[in-house]
């Protein structure tokens, strides 16, 4: 009778022991087809932008490949048309140099110099033009104190340093979204803080590219079909800007939905 007891009663532990293990494997199931659900959301928006901006830097590749074979009737390379720029706009204290590589261009607020890489710095060209004109159009940003750009330059230490580590606090937050849901909230947090960065560089790209536009056909620095080049270049260096927001936007939204979802449940 005791033995019938104790058999039944290990017997009774047993039963809830598979009862716990179906409902365990269940909730591990349950749990591991959402997370592959979530990577393959998160790999369809990334392969979608990845495709859309591959299809915009072709684009911008080819229509400087184009326009860098429109020789200047004025015979000015770029780092003449920057200086001239600079000068007529009563900035005295900005330097135009040279820099090393490709598509290194770049005003550097901090040192107050114009980089222009090799091929801009030198050449003649249409493409030229319009590279050393919009980074000078920064310059005169900085000059009268243009908010956005001022609101960027703020923006570049945080962003700088988030950089280099929101990817793997947003892994680890979706990793222990379920015991410390707090440190997605956090990569979440410091994420936006980039996809502020990138909305607010597109009205200073495209005010820099506004003012160069216009100070190379107010001064006539351009033939019709120059400027016309000039630009489609920087229209479609713009669009680059454009497709680095929306991703960065798109990216965001999505890990929000990760850890709304997790509150819901």
């Amino acid at each position: 009778m005791e033995f019938n007891l104790k058999l039944g009663c290990h017997f009774g532990i047993l039963e809830k022991w598979f009862v716990n293990c179906r409902i365990f494997k269940k909730h591990i199931l349950k749990q591991f087809k959402k997370y592959i659900n979530m990577g393959s959301g998160y790999l369809i928006i990334a392969g979608a932008i990845m495709l859309f901006s591959w299809l915009v830097s072709s684009r911008l590749k080819s229509k400087f490949e184009l326009y860098s074979k429109l020789q200047l009737r004025n015979g000015m390379s770029g780092a003449e048309i920057a200086e001239k720029m600079l000068a007529d706009n009563g900035i005295r204290d900005v330097r135009v140099i040279s820099t090393p590589g490709q598509l290194t261009d770049h005003y550097n607020p901090s040192d107050k110099t114009v980089n222009l890489s090799e091929a801009v710095y030198n050449h003649r060209n249409a493409a030229a033009a319009a590279v050393a004109a919009h980074e000078c159009g920064h310059a005169v940003q900085h000059s009268i104190g243009y908010e956005w750009l001022t609101m960027r330059s703020k923006l570049v230490p945080i962003v700088s340093v988030a950089s280099n580590y929101v990817q793997w606090i947003l892994l680890a937050g979706i990793l222990m979204i379920r015991t410390f849901p707090q440190l997605l909230l956090i990569g979440i947090i410091i994420f936006a803080a980039t996809t502020l960065f990138t909305i607010i560089t597109l009205p200073v790209e495209y005010d820099a590219s506004n003012r160069a536009l216009a100070w190379l056909e107010n001064k006539h620095m351009l033939t019709q079909e120059e400027q016309a080049g000039a630009k489609d270049a920087l229209k479609w260096a713009a669009r680059t800007y454009v497709v680095a927001a929306i991703g960065s936007i798109a990216t965001l939204l999505y890990y929000i939905s990760i850890y709304s979802g997790n509150r819901r449940n």
